[in-house]
């Protein structure tokens, strides 16, 4: 990567994959707390997450490129290490350490989004700027939403 926009290329196909992977997560991770707040939270997000992949679609649409996905080795580390919560723990523990990974993945797609954004701007791409704000705003009120349903559970 050389360039702005070759780095916002490839941000892009990483944040891709995240989100496709995710839809495939985080049905188990529903699963795996039964029924209850986590549960609708992790639904809720589902939706939410499948709706960011059709805005991405648009945004790769804003440069000229297919919609397509690279490797992301941090995404695939976090799920691995949600697979292995859901493997190891059970009651109350296992919302808890759900809730704890799923801010973690939301952590890492705020950074990656906010990035992007930024970029957007700097590559004067408003369309693409303002479809990755909204998927940010998404982000930052499902991160609020995990916040307040383990502050609720403590």
């Amino acid at each position: 990567m050389k360039t702005m926009a070759e780095a916002f290329h490839h941000t892009l196909k990483d944040i891709y994959y995240a989100e496709n992977a995710l839809t495939k997560a985080m049905p188990k991770m529903a699963s795996a707390v039964g029924d209850g707040d986590i549960k609708k939270a992790f639904d809720d997000h589902l939706k939410e997450t499948k709706e960011h992949v059709k805005i991405l679609k648009k945004v790769f649409a804003t440069i000229d490129k297919p919609a397509e996905g690279e490797k992301c080795d941090a995404i695939e580390g976090l799920i691995k290490e949600t697979e292995g919560i859901i493997e190891e723990a059970s009651g109350k523990a296992l919302g808890a350490c759900l809730i704890g990974a799923a801010q973690a993945v939301e952590h890492y797609e705020i950074a990656r989004y906010g990035t992007l954004r930024q970029w957007a701007k700097e590559l004067k791409n408003d369309e693409a700027h303002e479809l990755l704000s909204q998927i940010l705003d998404m982000e930052k009120a499902a991160n609020a939403k995990l916040t307040g349903i383990a502050v609720a559970a403590a």
